[in-house]
Parts: C-alpha cells; structure tokens; sequence
C-alpha cells in the first residue's frame, strides 16, 4: 500500500467506531458527518488528495524503501541537506492548503514518529525496551499511511513542584498490571489533538517520572477496548464559510484520553518500566530537532497568511498611509523573515548524530520556538488595532439574502471592496482573532511546546555562553597599550 487518498482516510476513519465523547453524548454514526469533525476532516481530506496531485506529487512522497511504491515524505529519515530541504518544502506545501492554521496535519505526528524510529538504537539491550516494536510501527504507519495522534501530558491535578500522586484510583494514566497479552494502562492523559479522527494514539510518558508504572511508550488503534476520547466544546460556530471561514474548516478537537484497563500488546510497546530511558529518550532523540523543524516551518507559512489578512484589511478600508499602520504590519513582515532565517539556519548548521541521521541545529530552533509563541499574540493585537469597529459590524450570510441587503450594501461598502466582500474579510480576520477557534489558536500557539517560561530556561542552560564570557575575561586581563 501507497499514500492514500482523502476518500480513503474518512473511509477508514469511519469504520473504526471510535469512542468518542463530545457535550456529553457519545458520537454514533459515520464521525466524519458529525458537525464537530465534518469540515476538518475533509480539510483533512484534501491533504491526503494533494499527495497524487501531479503538480506537487514529488514534492510530497518518495519511493518506499521497502515496496517502492510513493510513501509520503513526512516519513522520510533524513541523511543529507538535501532531505531537510525536501522536508521544509513538503511541509509548507501542506501547509499552504490550510494557511498553517491545522497544527496537527498528519505531517507533524509522521514527524515524531520518524524521530523517535531515528533513535531506536538509543534502545538496543537496555531493559523493556522494544526497539524492533518502533521500528515496526513506524514501517507499519508509513506503508499505509496511517493518520496519527499523540498524548503526552499528564492532567493537570497539582502543578507544584513535587507531586506525588496518592489516591485509590489512578488520575495519571499509569501501568496497573503486566500480562501474558502485554501491559494494563488505567487513568487519563491530556492533551489529544484530533483525538477521534485518527488511525492511531501514540502515548509516551513526559516530565520526570519516579514510578516505573509511569514510565513507558507506545501506540494503539484508536478503537482500542477501554480507550475513549472526551471531547472539549466544539469551536466550530456553523457550517457556513461565509460567517465561520476558518472554523468551518480548520477546527481541530482536543480531547481528554482515557484508559479504563486498556490492553497494549507486547508487540505494540516500545519501552515500560525503565525510568532511565522513560526520563531520557525524548531528550537523548531527535524528537525536538525534527518536529521543532516541522512546526516552525508551518508557522511561516502561518505568519505568511496573517501578513496577507493584515494587508488586505488596510487596503481594503485605505489606511496603508498612516506610519502606525506601516509600523505594524512592519512587525508582522520582520516576524516572518525572523522565523524564515531561523529554519534555514537550523538546516545549514545541521549535524549527523550518532546513529547517521542529519538534525537540523536544535539550539536554533529552541530560539524559533521562544520567538513565536511571543509575537503571536501581538498578530492578533495587531488584527483588532487595525480593524476596529470593523470587527463587530460583521453581519451574517443571512443578512445579505435578506430584504436589508440594500442598506448593507450602502453603508458597508469600503474604499477598495464592495460591503459582500468587505464583510467577508472581516468575518475572517474575526474567525482568525475573536471567536472561540481564533483565541484557541492564540493559547495553542502559545503553548506548542509547553510553559514558555520552561522553554527560556531550557534555551538558557543549553545555550553556549561560556565562550562569550570569555572574550570580556579576556578584555578585562589586557594590559593597558603602551
């Protein structure tokens, strides 16, 4: 089997019967017809159909190695500069279909995957430890191209310091039992994005485990006995592109997972019961060096589309002539070009690790992701400082089929756009930056990576200062000139 198509994604995703829960109510039927999955799964859809489109088709697969056949390219292990290349250009390409606004597109977790496989040999002959498992899944979700999501995060109980958790029942999903058949798993994990509407969960314990039954990694069908998702509130406001552009579209459901004595197989686990490894593998692997890649890749195409919103907004109500407004659509262009440079850098100072795969720079993009998670809140600052009342005076799809069109289109109209259009621009600029899917899209950002706070420390004590403290050692040791 090859790269799939759209129709064969929903297909299969239907045919699962995952449990899912969403406003209280367990989602029966196809979930692709369900208001809360229907647009992005479609979206979804139309990312799997670009892959056999002849214009880009190379650019989004390459040959298997094992069949030969087209594989998509987020699989791809990469070797040489070349392939970094290929893995940006693959990524944006995706990400141009849907103005980067799905952080979840199935080239992210394929991205994880291909890391955590890269490092597989991290695992040979420490104890409960299944490399040939990973090696297996990953080979298994390349060949047929299977949709992905992940949950790492424990919920979100007691944020102190030092936690133990003390009670009867397991809150933190966590190893009850060992079998014959494979492991017992029982409690909660946060955060699954497109929980429901994927092939598979891959599940990795995070933070710094002290309990061997919190230490393990895995995956799963979706449909797996015992596993449901428990969905947040739908962010999609309605099926009409006119009044919900980016909702209708791009809603990606988070979910609660949880595990009521779920089964894992043996041959579905990569490691359990090893604190060392639990503790070190996602550090000592190139899971941060790729996906950071993926993500701040995406995220330029992202920023792209907010440039293009912005300027579409001042010309169409004609205030590019105002220094503030040049000024702040100056900050959007100089954030772009930051995070384009930041990403070629990573890839030209690209290194081989240990086990003969190129990472792009890690330290780089530790700085890319420290500078978005800042500047994009100010975009959506931006947005609302330019469009103003313009924001609110948004009529419906309805209104503009009604007897009050005349009026609309009176006292609605704009410089450079009829009121039609000049109200779906603001509906969009609306969707990206006030309704519940946009101020989503601001805190999603904010945290990809965890407390942005955590990730400034982490740059500063992985960061190389010691060089620089150097040179003012060495000014301040020079005898005075003569």
């Amino acid at each position: 089997m090859a790269a799939i198509t759209g129709k064969q994604y929903i297909e299969r995703i239907d045919q699962l019967k995952t449990n899912v829960w969403i406003d209280g109510e367990q989602v029966t039927g196809k979930i692709s017809e369900h208001p809360a999955f229907k647009g992005v799964m479609k979206s979804q859809a139309a990312l799997y159909d670009l892959q056999h489109e002849m214009a880009v088709k190379d650019d989004l697969t390459y040959p298997s190695p094992l069949t030969g056949d087209k594989v998509g390219l987020s699989f791809l292990q990469p070797k040489k500069q070349e392939d970094l290349t290929k893995r940006r250009l693959m990524v944006q390409q995706w990400a141009k279909l849907t103005n980067g606004l799905m952080g979840r597109s199935p080239d992210y977790m394929n991205t994880v995957l291909t890391a955590l496989v890269c490092s597989t040999d991290y695992l040979n002959g420490k104890e409960n430890c299944f490399p040939e498992n990973l090696k297996a899944f990953y080979e298994m979700a390349r060949e047929q191209d299977l949709s992905l999501t992940h949950t790492f995060i424990n919920p979100q109980v007691n944020r102190s310091k030092v936690y133990f958790e003390d009670t009867d029942e397991p809150i933190a999903a966590k190893i009850i039992d060992r079998t014959k058949e494979g492991i017992l798993i029982k409690g909660a994990k946060l955060l699954a994005t497109q929980g429901g509407m994927t092939d598979e969960i891959i599940v990795i314990s995070s933070g710094w485990m002290v309990s061997e039954g919190d230490a393990y990694a895995f995956a799963i069908p979706s449909n797996s006995e015992g596993l449901k998702f428990i969905c947040r509130e739908s962010f999609v406001g309605g099926e009409s592109v006119f009044n919900y552009p980016l909702s209708a579209r791009f809603e990606e459901m988070d979910c609660i997972v949880v595990f009521d004595n779920v089964l894992v197989p043996w041959n579905r686990i990569f490691y359990y019961d090893n604190l060392e490894v639990a503790n070190n593998f996602m550090n000592v692997c190139a899971f941060k060096s790729f996906s950071l890649h993926q993500v701040a890749s995406r995220q330029i195409i992202k920023t792209e589309f907010i440039l293009g919103l912005v300027e579409s907004i001042a010309n169409t109500i004609n205030i590019t002539e105002y220094q503030h407004v040049q000024e702040k659509i100056s900050e959007i262009i100089i954030a772009l070009e930051t995070m384009k440079a930041l990403v070629l850098k990573s890839e030209i100072e690209a290194k081989l690790d240990d086990w003969g795969y190129l990472r792009p720079d890690r330290t780089t993009l530790q700085v890319a992701i420290n500078v978005f998670p800042r500047i994009y809140p100010r975009f959506t600052d931006i947005i609302q400082l330019l469009g103003a009342s313009g924001l609110m005076a948004i009529p419906t799809e309805k209104a503009f089929s009604s007897t009050i069109r005349n009026d609309l289109d009176q006292y609605l109209q704009a410089k450079a756009e009829d009121a039609e259009n000049r109200v779906k621009l603001f509906r969009l600029a609306w969707d990206l930056t006030m309704s519940s899917f946009g101020t989503r899209q601001t805190l999603y950002e904010r945290f990809f990576f965890g407390d942005p706070v955590k990730i400034s420390s982490e740059l500063y004590f992985t960061y190389d200062k010691e060089i620089f403290v150097q040179r003012v050692k060495d000014l301040l040791d020079q005898s005075p000139p003569t």
